[in-house]
């Protein structure tokens, strides 16, 4: 569907989000709902809109029935900033672990990137240009000199031959021929005649890796400067390399410099703020029974900590202070031991909306093994044509594998959709160690060649390690 996400109703949402997982209706349902108000309220008169917050949501479900796959499709499907926590790794002050205010602040450095990524997708085109016009100024003989010190200014040539043969053009050469010949040169560059011919480019590096220090923030990841001390530095260094490497690191410094990093921080800001996800994993593993000391204190006092971003605060990061106010907060738990109610009702209250995953049977693991875009089968044919081998699954096999699947999960532990995973990867264990040396082979999997495989394991899966 190549409808822009605004234009999308939320039934469209769910049809896209169905090319992906397989059952889970409600889920898909309440976070299409949750990504159409998004829009709703950006159409609603400016006066109100502070006034409109966000239904947050609580998924409860067994692992591997597709919590986390809803949450991460819906922020690619929106563009949007993506954050996946897990909220047993937040504790309260004086307890070992994170604190909460490093979620927003992952957050809006994943908007960065992704904003940045869209930047350098619109001037692509422009910054290849320039990198093939600086390579034309090294490899044509009778261009004048690259001034020193420019960033990323090409210095020198490594004598070679010309592999083309090219002769030295004279002094006499018009300015049209000269633009001829030139464009002429770049064709052959683009065309990678001349990847193998090497060259001394200027780069700009950071003096060393980043570290977490302490700021007021919390924990922040901060550069340091050998000479300058803290701050991020970075030195200039000149490197002999080949074309084809020249190539793609000009295309990078090109990019850099046709964009504009204040601009793509506000515009990371703003759409952390506007259209931010943050999936909290586990939530139910900090859920409280009927107060306690020890652990249970520190599992109460993380909630009374997530609880301010989530009801919306300002939390201060590098790329400047972040409302939480209209991010959407999504939180997903099995609640075998727990349920919602055991946490504080702030809490509750600021996760209203509530739905339940259904355990996946014999039939889902079916339809998953074949409908998705990114089903394993699919995933296993790609990776051993690689090596020339021409992967089959007929149908009885997908009905074996997803019996075999099920049946293991029903005798050991219920880990979902990833037993899939597990019984394919035995399934095929040969066929990946030994594609190399069967080249131009079809391998056909059928109910026989999977009873022969793991058949056994139906019946008695304690017979194998591997799933237990």
């Amino acid at each position: 569907m190549s409808l822009p996400v605004e234009d999308l109703t939320p039934s469209q949402i769910v049809q896209i989000l169905d090319q992906h997982i397989v059952g889970q209706e409600a889920a898909k349902r309440a976070v299409a709902v949750a990504l159409r108000n998004r829009y709703r309220r950006q159409r609603v008169e400016p006066a109100s809109q502070n006034d409109i917050v966000p239904k947050n949501i609580i998924m409860m479900g067994p692992t591997g029935v597709g919590k986390t796959e809803i949450a991460r499709r819906l922020a690619q499907l929106a563009r949007a900033p993506f954050v996946k926590v897990e909220a047993t790794k937040f504790t309260e002050v004086g307890y070992v672990g994170r604190d909460v205010d490093s979620i927003i602040r992952e957050l809006v450095a994943n908007a960065v990137r992704l904003v940045e990524a869209e930047r350098a997708d619109e001037v692509k085109d422009e910054a290849q240009r320039a990198a093939l016009e600086r390579l034309a100024d090294l490899l044509d003989d009778s261009s004048p000199p690259v001034p020193f010190g420019v960033l990323g200014a090409i210095a020198a040539v490594t004598p070679q031959d010309d592999p083309l043969g090219h002769e030295i053009v004279e002094e006499s050469e018009t300015s049209e021929q000269r633009a001829a010949r030139r464009e002429a040169l770049i064709g052959e560059i683009e065309a990678g005649i001349h990847d193998d011919r090497v060259v001394e480019i200027e780069f700009e590096e950071a003096n060393s890796p980043f570290v977490q220090v302490f700021t007021p923030q919390g924990m922040e990841e901060m550069g340091i400067d050998m000479l300058g001390g803290m701050g991020g530095g970075s030195r200039r260094s000149w490197r002999k390399t080949k074309v084809r490497d020249a190539r793609a690191a000009l295309v990078e410094i090109e990019v850099k410099k046709l964009i504009d990093e204040a601009s793509i921080r506000r515009e990371a800001v703003h759409r952390a703020e506007q259209t931010g996800i943050v999936f909290i994993d586990e939530i139910d593993k900090i859920a409280v029974k009927g107060g306690g000391s020890g652990p249970e204190v520190s599992r109460e006092g993380v909630q009374r900590d997530l609880l301010p971003i989530i009801e919306g605060s300002t939390v201060p990061t590098k790329f400047g202070p972040v409302r939480t106010d209209h991010i959407l907060f999504i939180a997903a738990g099995a609640f075998h031991m727990s349920k919602p109610s055991d946490l504080i009702p702030e809490l509750q209250g600021r996760l209203p909306i509530r739905v339940h995953l259904d355990p996946l049977s014999q039939t889902d693991f079916r339809r998953i093994l074949k409908e998705p875009k990114n089903a394993l089968t699919r995933q296993y044919r790609l990776l051993l044509a690689v090596d020339g081998v021409q992967l089959d699954f007929t149908d009885d096999a997908l009905d074996e594998i997803a019996l075999v699947a099920a049946a293991i999960n029903e005798k050991t532990f219920d880990i979902g959709a990833r037993r899939l995973h597990t019984v394919l990867e035995r399934l095929l264990e040969e066929e990946l160690f030994n594609a190399p040396e069967l080249s131009s082979t079809k391998v056909t999997v059928d109910q026989e060649f999977v009873r022969q495989r793991i058949g056994d394991l139906r019946d008695d899966p304690g017979k194998s390690n591997f799933f237990v």
